[in-house]
């Protein structure tokens, strides 16, 4: 089964006809008859959606559904409100009560099984950042409304000529808490890059901007790029095309109106679009930080063990590429921690650290490996380039004192070397080369440390 699904409706009839449409797209489905069995259902089975009636004998389905979104274990199941009430009060009502869509009966079957599709697909995504974040940042809660004080929204208006452009923004304008602007359709492909901060957060498209289709492909390229990926989309089509809708929705749309639409629901699904854009960007921003810290040194900044190691064998690969492998120790380190304290040999670490890292270039590798060890490693270096850059480090730290307090002595430290440098040609492995450093490191404490030492050049395997 691709999803469970839950169908609340007082009709058996209704529900029955709706578990064959859905079960025939390989949906489980679970059935109730009330608004006060759906809670407990959302609440037991944890459906990955819910098809829900509006009007039940208990309660209503906006009360449900207000509900639901109001409970933090149930708040990020979607809903679809569906009913035989098609004016506009109870459409805005369902919408402001928290419903991702509102189906009018007799159901549609195509834009119903798209928009499940587009909802699950949505649900899934975000449970994987979820599981991929840290739990404890609080991501289970409930959907926050649109907040004004965070920075303004950006929505984007491509509209099928720019008198309807006007119309759209001044349909928008001091309706949705953020700022509206129009854009040709080639400038929202070539306007931004994956860093800029000015891409829009929601872009509201005509399914036919110049051309039949035009929206369609234009939705494509969005969300085939980088720095347009992560925006939310709202597909604007002809009052009716079903087909379509569906079209937009399963090439990534995050929503669907018909024109004429309503300016105020509209509005509504731009500012929901925003909610779930900017909790979307919350989480995949706990995930990067997540993997920050997983390959990071919490005290100096550097990466590393397993970072550092993974680098090496990636940087090895990379056939015909001279590598020089470092490793540098602090010497007499625990002479440091138990004549001044953990503290001040944690400060000495992290000005080491940064010490040694503006001694080399941008693509060679730093990382601490150890408790006063480190590991450097020079892509395209041959013996001279890795002698010198080793003698500039041991002169940065062994140079100048360190200042480990207000108004306390320079503290002197050293660093003792190894290096070895790679050759491909000899069956070298990233192992191999950290035991010829780790011996050169060795040799240079035990000829009085402060000192850079050369290890031997590897047997070649052929010889």
């Amino acid at each position: 089964m691709t999803g469970r699904i839950l169908v609340v409706d007082d009709v058996a009839t209704n529900r029955i006809v709706m578990k064959v449409k859905l079960a025939a797209a390989c949906y489980a489905v679970d059935q109730v008859d009330c608004g006060t069995a759906a809670l407990a259902a959302a609440r037991t089975t944890a459906p990955d959606l819910i098809l829900l009636d509006v009007v039940m004998p208990d309660m209503s389905g906006l009360e449900v559904c207000r509900r639901l979104k109001a409970d933090p274990d149930t708040a990020e199941i979607p809903i679809i409100l569906v009913t035989a009430l098609a004016d506009r009060a109870s459409k805005m009502a369902g919408l402001e009560a928290g419903a991702d869509d509102f189906l009018t009966k007799p159901v549609d079957e195509v834009t119903l099984l798209a928009r499940v599709r587009s909802l699950l697909r949505a649900r899934d995504t975000a449970r994987e950042l979820q599981q991929r974040g840290e739990p404890a940042l609080g991501f289970a809660e409930a959907l926050a409304s649109y907040d004004t004080r965070e920075k303004p929204g950006r929505i984007a208006l491509i509209a099928s000529g720019p008198k309807g452009a006007v119309l759209w923004k001044t349909a928008l304008d001091d309706r949705v808490g953020g700022s509206v602007s129009v854009l040709p359709r080639d400038a929202a492909l070539g306007a931004f890059g994956a860093d800029d901060d000015d891409v829009p957060d929601v872009f509201v498209i005509a399914a036919d901007i110049s051309h039949r289709n035009e929206g369609l492909r234009l939705l494509s390229d969005l969300r085939s790029r980088a720095a347009t990926r992560h925006a939310a989309t709202l597909m604007i089509l002809p009052q009716g095309d079903s087909e379509r809708a569906a079209i937009a929705l399963d090439l990534g749309a995050h929503d669907i109106l018909y024109d004429p639409f309503d300016a105020e629901e509209l509005a509504i699904r731009i500012r929901a679009q925003l909610v779930r854009k900017r909790q979307a960007d919350r989480l995949r921003a706990s995930v990067q930080a997540g993997l920050a810290m997983a390959v990071t040194d919490s005290l100096t900044g550097l990466h590393n063990r397993r970072y550092g190691l993974f680098q090496l064998d990636r940087m090895l690969a990379q056939a015909g590429r001279g590598l020089a492998v470092m490793l540098l120790d602090i010497d007499h380190f625990k002479r440091v921690n138990d004549t001044h304290g953990h503290s001040v040999g944690d400060r000495v670490l992290s000005l080491v650290a940064r010490r040694l890292r503006a001694q080399l270039r941008a693509g060679d590798l730093l990382a601490r490996i150890g408790g006063e060890e480190f590991l450097i490693a020079l892509p395209d270096a041959d013996r001279a380039l890795a002698l010198g850059c080793a003698e500039r480090l041991r002169a940065a730290i062994a140079g100048h004192g360190f200042a480990t307090g207000a108004g306390a002595q320079l503290l002197g430290v050293t660093i003792s070397v190894g290096i070895a440098l790679s050759d491909p040609g000899a069956g070298e492995t990233a192992q191999s080369l950290l035991d010829r450093a780790d011996a050169a490191l060795y040799g240079a404490k035990a000829h009085g440390r402060d000192q850079v030492t050369l290890a031997a050049a590897r047997p070649s395997l052929t010889a």
